[in-house]
């Protein structure tokens, strides 16, 4: 058993709109195409969001939707004032806000910070000569130090114009920002209030603690040949950039930061996520587990209970990990369906991703040109690269590629899943004719009704949204918590265990579920 810390449950009282939210992510290539060029774009989007009302989601992430080359689908921006023309245009943007706005849904919008397309105007000065303006935009060496870049190989790439290596912790066409730079951390500002006077509700923050604040120190030291990025990430400076990020979106009410914290280490998370800081942070211990267990899910909401002091985030899938369908639940619908309960129920903002809600499974390459994601072709080329065969390289490859989750969305039976008219950018699941929407709904019993009922429950449970944890409990492959607030009592049960009959407290009512508790079901009952 767990009890709540009361400095913790105070804290849970403070209303926030996030709090009350269920937010989903939109992977914005993969959701909706309204032109037939294989792309999802925003016109798509707003004939959705009816649907996404009826699911009874209140925030929308959306995945970099910018001016990029696209070498990492966004997430290396050329421009941070211009909508990708392949997305439409910033009407069509502000008809998507507009129109989502009406519908009671906020909109928070991914922001990479951490470094830009190498086609970016800032880089393309600065790559001019070494006294140009825009030179300390970017970070420039005579000579590289130890550090790689997280897709694989050295994280710096010589540039002949000047003779000198820029830093890029990702790919060489995506180079570090110097956020020692006064003028950088200005333009940063700039940019914020652009998308903050255009009605955005908020910010995800691409791989946040990354950012370079402090320059680059020493090498970074190995452990069982593996590089440990000690002093690459969490520079003592990355809390100063965030605080005057924070205080620039809190010039304007009621907006929202989440930040991605490239850690594993729950010490290292928590230490960013405070009124100054972040509001919330993603915590991949949780949301990425790599194979189910009952036990380690309820460790980790322990752990994030004891140690976060605001809410925590709650979620099993993103567009960087595999389905969840696929990686927690081997395939299994109900299993599925009862890991939404606890991320619906449980204390903590949580997000959905798309396709999420009705079963959607990976996509695997079949070959090297049906690799799109630049992590997963890195794997390959550095596999063969050292001598292994196409089918060896192929495997590598896919172990790191992303695209598994980032198939289109699947709307109906129709050719191209009902995503597009014409093509996709990438794959579709052949599974599309049984997994789809329009199938799914007429289904009474489907997991798309069953998120809707999770949804619908917990928008309107007060006790769901703000109530703290009298206990969190683990019996076998049960999981159990009792939520309050305002002399409100939810009691939610899951089982991922054997077949289990309940005995209710007299007088309690059920909200979802059943007292016969079959294998991966769950009961929601209020006290």
């Amino acid at each position: 058993m767990f009890n709540i810390n009361p400095a913790i449950a105070q804290n849970t009282a403070d209303k926030k709109w996030w709090k009350e939210s269920v937010f989903y992510q939109i992977y914005m290539p993969s959701y909706a195409d309204s032109n037939g060029d294989g792309y999802g774009d925003f016109k798509g989007m707003t004939q959705k969001l009816d649907y996404l009302k009826k699911i009874g989601i209140k925030g929308i992430w959306l995945t970099p939707f910018l001016t990029s080359p696209k070498v990492d689908n966004g997430y290396d921006i050329a421009n941070y004032y211009e909508v990708d023309p392949t997305y439409g245009t910033k009407a069509d943007f502000d008809i998507f806000l507009n129109e989502a706005h009406k519908r009671g849904i906020k909109v928070i919008i991914d922001m990479v910070l951490n470094h830009t397309s190498t086609d970016c105007k800032w880089f393309q000065e600065s790559r001019k000569s070494k006294d140009n303006l825009y030179r300390d935009y970017y970070i420039w060496k005579d000579e590289p130090n130890n550090w790689e870049s997280f897709f694989g190989g050295t994280a710096w790439e010589k540039d002949a114009a000047t003779n000198q290596y820029y830093y890029h912790k990702f790919d060489k066409r995506m180079a570090d920002l110097n956020w020692s730079n006064p003028k950088v951390v200005a333009e940063v500002q700039k940019i914020l209030r652009f998308w903050l006077d255009a009605g955005v509700d908020g910010f995800r923050l691409d791989v946040i603690n990354f950012l370079t604040t402090n320059g680059i120190t020493k090498d970074n030291p190995m452990k069982n040949g593996q590089q440990e990025h000690l002093n690459d990430i969490d520079q003592e400076g990355v809390k100063d950039a965030m605080k005057i990020i924070k205080s620039t979106v809190n010039e304007y009410d009621n907006r929202f930061i989440v930040g991605e914290i490239g850690s594993d280490k729950i010490e290292v998370l928590k230490q960013y996520q405070s009124q100054d800081l972040l509001d919330v942070v993603f915590n991949f211990n949780f949301g990425s587990i790599k194979e189910f267990s009952t036990k380690r899910i309820f460790d980790e909401l322990q752990s994030m209970e004891k140690n976060m002091s605001n809410y925590p985030t709650l979620f099993f899938g993103s567009h960087d990990m595999p389905r969840m369908i696929d990686r927690l639940a081997d395939g299994n619908t109900d299993r599925a369906t009862a890991l939404a309960a606890l991320i619906l129920t449980a204390k903590g903002v949580p997000f959905i991703y798309y396709g999420e809600e009705i079963g959607m499974h990976n996509i695997i390459a079949q070959n090297i040109n049906e690799m799109v994601d630049i992590q997963g072709k890195t794997h390959y080329q550095l596999a063969i690269s050292q001598g292994k065969n196409d089918k060896e390289a192929l495997l590598e490859g896919n172990e790191h590629n992303r695209d598994k989750s980032r198939s289109p969305m699947q709307w109906n039976a129709e050719a191209f899943a009902g995503f597009s008219t014409e093509k996709s950018w990438i794959k579709i699941n052949p599974d599309y004719k049984e997994i789809n929407v329009a199938a799914l709904k007429n289904q009474k019993k489907s997991i798309l009704n069953s998120y809707k009922k999770l949804t619908a429950l917990r928008n309107k449970e007060k006790v769901l949204q703000y109530g703290s944890y009298d206990n969190l409990e683990i019996e076998g492959d049960q999981i159990s918590f009792t939520r309050s607030f305002e002399n409100e009592k939810i009691t939610v049960l899951i089982n991922f265990g054997i077949k289990k009959v309940i005995t209710l407290p007299k007088n309690a009512k059920i909200l979802l579920g059943q007292k016969e508790l079959k294998t991966n079901s769950y009961i929601i009952y209020k006290n």
